[in-house]
């Protein structure tokens, strides 16, 4: 889950370098480094800490050099200190390297090299790449077949970036990480993802698993391990530089928060006509999916409650759907065969587990398709099929704007599935859809609407917090506990209504404030459930429309549009997203780069 930036060309790569770090700061946070060529050798420098303690470490000291290499990262072997973080060069500093992902066999092949000689400063498993590819120059090899000769030693994850002394070349590969080519007229960029160099070029190569490639300022060579030449394609990312960047607001989260209007517009774009009543996904005919018996979607995360809401509304549609963990479904998957839709869903469309469980789902004969925001993502390689939600590039580590275009795309997907199966589409699909062309206006007003920010002031303080929904509303609970615990660091749960009275009631009191999502199906079992937890204590935030009969039990009441039923929870989940961050910044809290996590968790 670390970021990797490397640039070489014309000029001093520096700068370059700081600024990819800046930008790719949301894969990881604790330490930071560059490397780069300084006319007479490598010249690293990195340090414990965020992007900017590494650039005021800098400032007294001249980096220059037209090839160079970055790392910001989230730690996995050894802790946050400067001997941990990254580049990491060889014993005599001759080859400097950074990697994301896990090297599994790391403690084999650094036994094996300190026996002859080389000496370790640091706990990670990345030391030992530079020191590996060293030994096989130290052995005769020129760079190149020592750089794929060490690759061939690894084991696990990885993409990896690496430079030698006196060398103006680049040498990269990848396995199971990211790893983004960037194309520009005076040099080559290789990062982790494309907004690190968003602002010098929109032209990117996205590699595959396996591919290795060497660079130099005047070209770039695209081969597997073994040195065959292979083609990728040149794309074009239809990303502003601008969406990159904060703008007018304090966080990232908040602005992207305040994006969804526009996310959610741009992704049902072309795809619905509500005056037709009909839904056109691209790539998708009418019945690609007949034939289809069950289907299950795995995911993590965010993405995993995105996925619930895509479960239930087929559920409520009658068909059969599961929602599992992606990081447990090599131990629990349901039976699959060819009739089978396994569905991942996955911002990035590089995690790690959500990856695994789509590979083991293709290995079972089922049909396989991603749900991403990502084109070019190793998710959209591995499944049969890919459908975008195109929300623009999302930094903050706590998703907003891609969780609500997930679940829209997945409502869409949804209702095409059950067209196709039972040969009908749902008969109030025109409503839907008009409800859905509307939403983004209606997002608008309750943005301006809003009262999350008063209601985290007055409850701001409390010991815990419960957030209940039934139906569509309990994933959106779900996330909405999620988002809380995850940028306030204060305790968070999220249960279906019906469980409150089955356990953890036993835990509530005046400090715990209860926020209940109603979605216009069953409300009055939620409003029950609200009860139960009010008359012994809890205080009640309805989120439901102005004129909804929650508003007269509830103490607080944050409004919600009038809307179709299968579309109110996420209306609801955008007052619920409001309430975090203004509960996360009244607290002080790092609402952009919480603590322990990362962005895109590209690692088991």
């Amino acid at each position: 889950m670390c970021g990797i930036i490397a640039r070489v060309g014309d000029g001093s790569a520096i700068d370059p370098l700081l600024t990819g770090l800046e930008n790719l700061e949301y894969r990881g946070y604790d330490s930071a480094g560059v490397a780069v060529q300084n006319g007479s050798g490598i010249d690293v420098q990195k340090r414990s800490g965020k992007v900017a303690d590494l650039k005021r470490s800098i400032d007294d000291v001249p980096l220059e050099g037209a090839v160079g290499i970055g790392h910001t990262r989230w730690s996995t072997h050894g802790p946050p200190t400067d001997e941990n973080a990254h580049p990491h060069t060889d014993h005599v500093g001759d080859i400097a390297v950074v990697h994301n992902g896990i090297i599994e066999n790391h403690a084999t092949l650094k036994a094996e090299l300190a026996e002859t000689g080389h000496e370790f400063t640091s706990e990670t498993d990345t030391e030992v790449i530079p020191h590996l590819i060293q030994s096989f120059i130290d052995d005769g090899m020129d760079t190149e077949p020592a750089f794929r000769r060490a690759i061939d030693e690894l084991e696990g994850s990885y993409a990896v970036a690496a430079m030698r002394s006196g060398e103006h070349v680049l040498y990269a590969a990848r396995q199971g990480s990211p790893l983004v080519v960037g194309i520009e007229d005076d040099g080559f960029f290789l990062a982790s993802d494309v907004p690190a160099f968003l602002e010098y070029t929109d032209t990117v190569v996205y590699l595959e698993d396996g591919d290795v490639v060497i660079v130099d300022g005047n070209g770039i060579e695209y081969t597997d391990l073994a040195g065959n030449q292979i083609d990728r394609e040149r794309e074009t990312v239809e990303w502003d530089p601008e969406q990159a960047g904060k703008g007018e607001y304090e966080h990232f989260m908040l602005k992207e928060i305040h994006e969804q209007p526009t996310s959610i517009a741009q992704a049902i774009e072309g795809r619905i006509d509500p005056g037709r009543g009909s839904i056109d996904l691209e790539g998708f005919e009418p019945g690609t999916f007949e034939n289809v018996d069950a289907v299950q979607f795995v995911a993590c995360g965010t993405s995993y409650h995105a996925a619930l809401y895509g479960s239930t509304a087929l559920n409520q549609a009658g068909i059969s759907s599961t929602a599992l963990l992606a990081n447990e479904y090599s131990v629990s998957a349901p039976p699959i065969d060819d009739n089978t839709l396994v569905v991942a869903v996955t911002q990035s469309g590089e995690t790690a587990d959500t990856l695994n469980a789509l590979r083991s789902a293709d290995a079972a004969g089922a049909k396989t398709l991603t749900v991403t925001n990502v084109i070019g993502s190793t998710a959209s390689r591995v499944a049969d099929e890919t459908l975008l939600i195109r929300a623009g590039p999302e930094i903050g580590v706590a998703a907003t704007k891609t969780f609500s275009s997930q679940a829209v795309m997945l409502v869409l997907l949804a209702n095409r599935i059950t067209a196709d199966i039972t040969g009908e589409p749902r008969t109030d699909l025109r409503s839907l859809l008009e409800a859905l062309n509307s939403m983004p206006a209606r997002i608008e007003t309750l943005l301006e609407r809003s009262q999350a920010e008063s209601v985290a002031r007055r409850y701001g303080n409390s010991q815990s917090y419960f957030f209940i929904g039934r139906g569509l509303g309990y994933s959106v609970a779900l996330e909405g506990a999620l988002k809380f615990k995850e940028i306030t660091y204060e305790h968070a749960e999220g249960f279906a209504s019906g469980e409150l009275k089955h356990g953890p009631l036993a835990l509530v009191t005046p400090d715990t404030p209860l926020f209940a999502v109603f979605t216009g199906t069953e409300d009055e079992k939620t409003m029950k459930n609200a009860a139960e937890a009010q008359t012994r204590g809890s205080p009640v935030i309805a989120l439901c429309p102005p004129d909804h009969e929650a508003t007269e039990m509830a103490d607080e009441h944050l409004e919600i549009p009038e809307t179709d039923p299968a579309l109110a929870g996420l209306l609801a989940n955008v007052q619920l997203q409001l309430v975090s961050y203004y509960a996360a910044d009244q607290l002080g809290r790092p609402i952009d780069k919480p603590r322990n996590l990362a962005k895109s968790v590209t690692v088991e």
